[in-house]
């Protein structure tokens, strides 16, 4: 589906229910293709295992709740 800006502001409702199911939805300013609605991604949740894993890595203890004693140290 391609429109013009005027006409993707009217139908913005009915335009963003097409991209969510997939369909191919470009806006057009002066005829030419401005933008493509897609739908979004599913975001994963935080895979604590991997944080633990870096965090062991990179040397970082602790919560993240205060500074280190030595944190000004010079």
């Amino acid at each position: 589906m391609e429109l013009a800006v005027r006409e993707a502001k009217a139908r913005l409702s009915e335009l963003i229910a097409a991209a969510e199911r997939g369909e191919r939805v470009v806006i057009t300013r002066h005829g030419v293709p401005a933008v493509e609605l897609v739908r979004c991604r599913p975001r994963g949740g935080i895979d604590f295992d991997k944080l633990e894993e870096a965090r062991r890595r990179l040397g970082i203890e602790g919560d993240g709740e205060r500074w280190p004693d030595e944190f000004n140290d010079p």
